[in-house]
Parts: C-alpha cells; structure tokens; sequence
C-alpha cells in the first residue's frame, strides 16, 4: 500500500544534470570493490552530496577516495584525495567540509586544504565498525552512522551523536544497517534509513537526551534498500533506494506521495536539496551521474547555510 489515498505515488522524472568526467574515470579492482561489489570493475563510486555557502556542489568517491568540487558551471575539480573511504559528507558552519569515512571515522577538510585530518577516528580507543553518513543539529552536533556490514544476521549498527562539547553518545545500537540520516524541521525526531532492513526508521529525540520509541515509518523492497535521506520544510522525507532505479518522497504520516525516477542506472544512493530551493540532486552511484528534478517544497534550511 503507498498511502491512504490507495492512489500510486506521482511520477517526477529527474534529468542528468552532470556526469564524471572522462579524465577521471579508471576502471579497476579495489578493496572497497572486492568487498562491496565483487567481480566488478569500478571507475567510481560516488556518494555524499553536501553545498558549500558558496553554491559549489561536492561529492565523494568511495573505492578511490577522492572529494570533487562541482561549481555552477559544472565543472568538476579534484579538491582531495587520500587513503580512506569517504562516504556521506557535509559542511560545518565554519566552512570546513566533515566526511563520514568507512575506514577512519570522521574526518574534516578545512577549506583550501587538500587532506582531510581525523576528527573522531575511534570510540574509546575502538574501532567504529564503518562509518556511513552524517548530520548536522540546528546546534551543531555531529549525528552519525556506524553501518559496517551489520545487517538482518547482525543488527548492530549504530547512530551516535557528537556534541559540541566533545560528549558522544549513542542514540541506536541495534539497527542492522544504518545508512542515511536526516532531522525533521524542528529536531524532534530522527530519520533513519536502515538498507539491509529495508526500512526507514524514525526516532523521536527528546529534550531530555538519547532517543526512545524509535519505530519503523515506512518500509520497502528490493535487493537493496533506502540510502541517502533529505528533509523539506513540510518535513516530507525524500529517500534514495539503492536497487529501485529512483527516489521517494514521504509525507509526514509516511505515506509515499511521489517516486522520482531516475534515467540511468537503479543503484540511487545519495541526496540534498540545493540551498533555498526546491531542487533535489541525487547521486547516481554506479555510473558516477548526477541527476536532478524539481519537488513540491524546498528543502530544510542546512546547519551551514544558516
């Protein structure tokens, strides 16, 4: 069932808005492809959509890792590349850009600077099981996920948050595989998209601390599952699906009202709305394409913007 209504979600259809460029593309066996995608050849991997203040677009390359600058004219520029894995990416209001790095935890690239530094690389002297995703509170605290390959044999996974004071804490310790995560328009509650489950989780975060009565909002199917999550001022969810070739829009009881579908490929991972708009950019992982569409509401105000 989609919604209430009975009614099928309304089909948006997104356009390619960029693609890697040649000159970057490489086909080749890496760790990260060994164990992710095995007996595939990779380019790229792209994920992690984050703007800066100045309107440039940036992504991150997993298997190679790489960071590329995008400006307005979409021009793609290497702005850093280093042993790691960074995955979801976003900017502090400082201007320097934290990486969420499956290998070494959190990272941030100060501007003008060409290698990220460790920020957060372990808990307590232990390793994280892989780090996926981030966000930022309307106070600055850092929300994270520890995804690694937890999954429905293993639902281990964690969500944690870093406060401004340096005090991490774990909201979710049980998820089997957190991925995207994203907070609705008054930081009441938490968006989690849990892939190997199939399902968005939300979670509502009290004044008090941690989070509690976290319960599932909606669920999905295919061989893979939801991925990149971006709010919009009616606190509608949009939700990447990494098998379903598009991307949801969910209302605010869950219901999916929209199905943004993509023109190449069916592995769409990550999101985020351009500043200010109601222009949603999607990541198109697989063949490294970006795409975009137009939705009904223009996204939530970003912690680095404000």
């Amino acid at each position: 069932m989609w919604n209430l209504s009975f009614n099928p979600p309304e089909i948006i259809d997104a356009t390619i808005l960029t693609r890697l460029p040649d000159h970057f593309r490489q086909a080749q066996r890496t760790a990260w492809s060994d164990a992710n995608k095995p007996g595939q050849m990779l380019d790229s991997f792209l994920e992690g959509p984050s703007f800066d203040r100045d309107g440039n677009l940036w992504v991150t390359d997993i298997p190679n890792g790489r960071i590329f600058r995008i400006d307005s004219a979409l021009n793609w520029t290497l702005a850093a590349q280093y042993d790691g894995w960074p995955n979801g990416s976003a900017f502090h209001r400082d201007g320097s850009l934290w990486i969420a790095d499956y290998r070494r935890g959190i990272l941030r690239l100060e501007p003008g600077a060409s290698t990220p530094e460790a920020l957060l690389p372990h808990r307590n002297s232990e390793s994280f099981k892989g780090i996926n995703d981030l966000t930022f509170d309307a106070h600055g605290a850092c929300l994270f996920t520890d995804q690694g390959q937890t999954g429905m044999q293993d639902p281990t996974g964690h969500v944690y948050r870093l406060g401004t004071d340096g005090r991490l804490e774990a909201l979710i310790r049980n998820a089997p595989s957190p991925n995207g995560l994203a907070l609705n328009a008054d930081g009441s509650a938490l968006y989690l998209a849990v892939t190997r489950a199939n399902a968005i989780w939300r979670a509502p975060l009290p004044a008090s601390g941690g989070a509690n009565k976290v319960g599932q909002f909606q669920t999905f199917f295919g061989t893979s599952g939801p991925d990149g999550l971006a709010v919009d001022i009616n606190n509608g969810v949009a939700v990447g699906h990494a098998s379903l070739r598009g991307a949801f829009l969910l209302n605010v009881h869950g219901e999916i009202t929209h199905y943004v579908r993509s023109p190449v490929g069916a592995t769409l991972t990550n999101l985020a709305y351009r500043p200010g708009t109601n222009e949603l950019i999607m990541v198109e992982s697989q063949t490294g394409t970006l795409l975009t569409a137009r939705l009904p509401h223009e996204g939530l105000p970003l912690y680095s913007h404000a």
